[in-house]
C-alpha cells in the first residue's frame, strides 16, 4: 500500500472518529429494527401496498418477500436520463421473476446544466444536489424497504441520491446506470467552433449545427465532465455493477446489467449478504473515489460534491487530502477536455475496471473494501459482457494492455506522475486548478487584474476589445452566498480566444467551472468567497496577481500594509437582490443564507 495513501486515509479516519461512530450507531440503531410492514400499524401498511397488485401485496405482508425501492431521476430534459423512463416497469418484472417486489418510492428533479448554463436557471444547479438529497430522503422515508436502487447519473444527481441515500446508510443501495450517448462531433471540433463564435467568425446557424452535431441522441454527454465522473466514482467506490457505468443505453448489454442490478440488491438485503451502503461508504472507500478522480482528469465539481457526500457518511474530508493524493497518484486517461478522446474511447480503450485494476496493483487504491459485489474491490475491474442465452451478464477479465495508449495507459507509462488536481493558497485564500487540462507552460501566470463582479460584466468587456493584453480576469461574488454558484463555461470560449492571440490569460473565480473547463489556466473555488468576507473582495483592477500551478500559491503582488489597510468591495445591493429573483430563486434564498464554503461540500443542511 502506498504510505501517503495510508497517511491519508489514517488521517481523514482519526479527524472522523466522533462524527462516524455517532453515524454507524445510527446504522445499527435502524438496522436493529424489525422490517417495516411488521414494525408500522395496520393502517400504514395498508396505504403502502393500496395501489400493488393483489399478488404482491401477499408476497409483502403475507410471504415477506424482499421489497425493492427505486428513487428514480427520469425525465426526457436530459438526454442521459431520458433511457430510465422504461426502467421502472424492467426492473419490476426483473424482481417478480426472483420471487420480489418493487415500488417507485419518489423522483429526484434533475435539471441539465447544459440547458441552463449562463442563464438563470443555472443559479439553481448547485442547490438541486442538496434538493435531491432530500427528495431522495423524502422517498425512503416511507420506511418500507429492503434495498433500493438509485437511478441518477448527471452532475448534482449522483451525488444528491448519495448524500439522501446515506442518511438511510442501513439501507442497501445500488446505482443503476444507463450509459452514454455514441459519439458525435468530437469535442475539440465543437470546441474550436464556439471559439470562433465567440471571435465573431461565425455566425449562430454555425454554432447551432455543431452543437446538435455533439448532443445528439439519448445518453451521456460524452465528454469526461462531472456527470461521467460521477460514473467513474461510483465505479470505484463499488456502488455499481463491475463495468456498468459506460454502456450504450440501447446496447442489449444495457437491460441484462439492469436485470443483474435488481438480482445484486436482492443479494446484499438484511437477509442475503447485508451489505448496508452506510457500511460500504467509509473511509477507505472516500479515497477511492477520490484517487479515481484525480487518476482520470475528473471534474474539479467533485471537490465540492465528494467533500458532501463524505460528511453525509460522517466522514471529514478537505482540499489538503486531495492535494496530498493528488502528488502520488498518475494520470491514466486522457479524456476531454484533458485530451481528444471522448468516453466511448475510454471505454474502449479499458474504461474503468483498467483504472481500477492499476490503481490497486500499485497500492494506489484500498482493495479490502466492503462492496455491493463482494468483500474487496476487486471485481470492479471486470469487463461485463452478454452471455451466451443474449439475456444474462457474464464478466471476463480486461487484457493486460490498454487499447489504445493515446486515451489510457498503465501506471508504469502514465501521462503524468502526479494526478490532474492542484491547491492553490495564498493571500487570495484557498483554491483549486485543474492542470491536466492546461499545458505546462501556462501552469504559471502573472499579469494584471481585470475585476468584474459578473460573467455578463467580463464578455460586454471582452465584445468591447477591453481585454486585448496579458490579463488575470477575477469574476467574484459568484460564491454559493452570492448566487449559488453557478459553473461559468459561457467564459471559456473568450478566454481560449484571447489566449489564441498569444496573451497570458488566467481566471480566478470563486465560482465553479467543472469538469468541462478546458485549456485556460482558472484557479476556482476560491474560498472564502466574496461576499462572506474573502480576500477576492479586496482586488482592484491593475493589481498585479500570480497564479502558480507549480508551487500551489495565488496571490496579489501588493503589499502587505497596502493589502492589510483595503476595504471589501461590496456587491451592489440591486445586484444581489437580482440574484435572488425570478426563475424561482426566491424558493432558495434559506441555502444561499445557510450554505457553508465550497471547501465545506458548498452543504446547506448543516
Amino acid at each position: 500500500m502506498n504510505t501517503t495513501l495510508s497517511r491519508v486515509t489514517e488521517r481523514i479516519r482519526a479527524r472522523s472518529a466522533a462524527t462516524r461512530e455517532r453515524y454507524l450507531s445510527l446504522i445499527e440503531r435502524m438496522a436493529a429494527r424489525p422490517r417495516g410492514v411488521e414494525r408500522m400499524g395496520c393502517a400504514n401498511v395498508a396505504h403502502a401496498v393500496a395501489a400493488m397488485p393483489a399478488h404482491d401485496k401477499l408476497r409483502i405482508v403475507a410471504e415477506k418477500a424482499p421489497h425493492l425501492a427505486v428513487v428514480t431521476a427520469y425525465n426526457d430534459m436530459l438526454s442521459a436520463h431520458q433511457p430510465y423512463e422504461a426502467y421502472p416497469a424492467q426492473i419490476r418484472a426483473a424482481a417478480q421473476a426472483r420471487g420480489a417486489t418493487v415500488q417507485v418510492a419518489g423522483g429526484v428533479p434533475a435539471m441539465c446544466d447544459g440547458v441552463t448554463q449562463g442563464q438563470p436557471g443555472m443559479e439553481l444547479s448547485l442547490f438541486s444536489r442538496d434538493t435531491i438529497a432530500m427528495a431522495t430522503a423524502v422517498a425512503l422515508s416511507h420506511d418500507v424497504f429492503d434495498a433500493a436502487l438509485l437511478l441518477g447519473i448527471c452532475d448534482k444527481i449522483v451525488p444528491g441520491q448519495l448524500i439522501g441515500a446515506l442518511h438511510f446508510g442501513h439501507l442497501p443501495c445500488v446505482f443503476v446506470p444507463a450509459g452514454p450517448m455514441g459519439s458525435g462531433l468530437p469535442n475539440k471540433e465543437k470546441a474550436k467552433v464556439r471559439e470562433l463564435y465567440a471571435a465573431g467568425k461565425v455566425g449562430r446557424e454555425e454554432l447551432l449545427k455543431a452543437e446538435s452535431a455533439a448532443y445528439h441522441g439519448a445518453g451521456t454527454c460524452t465528454f469526461y465532465g462531472t456527470a461521467n465522473s460521477n460514473q467513474m466514482l461510483l465505479e470505484a467506490m463499488g456502488l455499481h455493477l463491475p463495468g456498468a457505468a459506460f454502456v450504450h443505453p440501447h446496447d442489449g448489454l444495457r437491460q441484462a446489467l439492469t436485470d443483474a442490478a435488481v438480482e445484486q440488491a436482492l443479494a446484499i438485503s438484511p437477509r442475503a449478504r447485508y451489505t448496508p451502503i452506510g457500511r460500504v461508504v467509509d473511509e477507505r472507500c472516500i479515497v477511492n473515489a477520490m484517487v479515481a478522480l484525480l487518476a482520470t482528469g475528473g471534474s474539479t465539481n467533485h471537490l465540492i460534491h465528494w467533500v458532501a457526500v463524505a460528511r453525509a457518511a460522517g466522514i471529514l474530508i478537505d482540499w489538503d487530502d486531495f492535494a496530498e493524493l493528488s502528488a502520488v497518484v498518475p494520470l491514466l486517461a486522457r479524456v476531454y477536455p484533458n485530451g481528444e478522446a471522448d468516453v466511448n474511447q475510454f471505454q474502449e480503450a479499458g474504461g474503468p475496471g483498467f483504472v481500477i485494476r492499476e490503481l490497486l496493483d500499485a497500492g494506489l487504491m484500498h482493495e479490502d473494501v466492503l462492496s455491493i459485489n463482494g468483500d474487496s474491490l476487486r471485481p470492479q475491474t471486470r469487463l461485463p459482457t452478454l452471455a451466451a442465452d443474449g439475456k444474462r451478464v457474464a464478466w471476463q477479465d480486461l487484457p493486460a494492455a490498454s487499447g489504445d495508449a493515446s486515451v489510457l495507459r498503465g501506471v508504469q507509462q502514465p501521462f503524468s506522475a502526479t494526478g490532474g488536481l492542484k491547491l492553490l493558497q495564498g493571500n487570495l485564500g484557498r483554491s483549486v486548478i485543474k492542470v491536466s487540462a492546461v499545458p505546462e507552460d501556462r501552469h504559471v501566470i502573472e499579469a494584471p487584474a481585470r475585476v468584474f463582479d459578473s460573467q455578463e460584466a467580463m464578455q460586454a468587456a471582452f465584445k468591447a476589445g477591453e481585454l486585448e493584453r496579458d490579463v488575470v480576469v477575477v469574476v467574484r461574488f459568484q460564491g454559493p452566498k452570492a448566487n449559488g454558484m453557478p459553473e461559468l463555461h459561457k467564459l471559456t470560449p473568450p478566454l481560449a480566444v484571447l489566449q489564441g492571440k498569444g496573451f497570458k490569460v488566467a481566471l480566478v473565480t470563486d465560482g465553479r467551472m467543472s469538469g468541462a473547463s478546458g485549456k485556460v489556466p482558472a484557479a476556482i473555488h476560491v474560498s472564502p468567497e466574496a461576499l462572506a468576507g474573502g480576500p477576492l473582495a479586496k482586488l482592484r483592477d491593475g493589481d498585479l496577481l500570480r497564479l502558480d500551478a507549480v508551487s500551489g500559491s495565488l496571490e496579489a503582488l501588493v503589499s502587505a500594509e497596502d493589502w492589510a489597510a483595503r476595504e471589501l468591495a461590496q456587491i451592489r445591493p440591486e445586484a444581489l437582490e437580482e440574484n435572488g429573483q425570478g426563475m424561482g430563486r426566491e424558493l432558495f434564498a434559506g441555502m444561499r443564507r445557510n450554505v457553508l464554503s465550497a471547501e465545506e461540500g458548498a452543504v446547506s443542511w448543516l
